[in-house]
């Protein structure tokens, strides 16, 4: 992305970071790796999130092998994901 389109704010990273990257990656996606999603927003969603997951015996989900929202091209689909769990919520507490 460069400034010229108006669509730095897809995409972040933060190459000073101690974690950075903060999950494992093939050293040719390393510039694609986007630091906007830190903390996943998806984490909330449950099996729904779409990343690669998996629940812990302690019945915890555990995403340290999933890179879905740190990719530069999925930021479309996390933010439509988001905008459905809102609507979900917003829904649910109406009733």
């Amino acid at each position: 992305m460069n400034k010229e389109n108006g669509q730095n704010y897809r995409f972040f990273q933060h190459k000073d970071c101690e974690f950075f990257p903060c999950h494992q990656v093939e050293h040719d996606q390393i510039s694609n790796f986007n630091c906007l999603f830190c903390y996943c927003p998806l984490y909330a969603l449950g099996k729904r999130c779409g990343g690669n997951f998996y629940i812990s015996e302690k019945g915890i989900k555990v995403c340290t092998n999933c890179t879905f929202p740190h990719k530069r091209e999925n930021y479309d689909q996390v933010m439509n994901k988001l905008k459905v769990f809102i609507q979900e919520l917003s829904e649910k507490n109406l009733k």
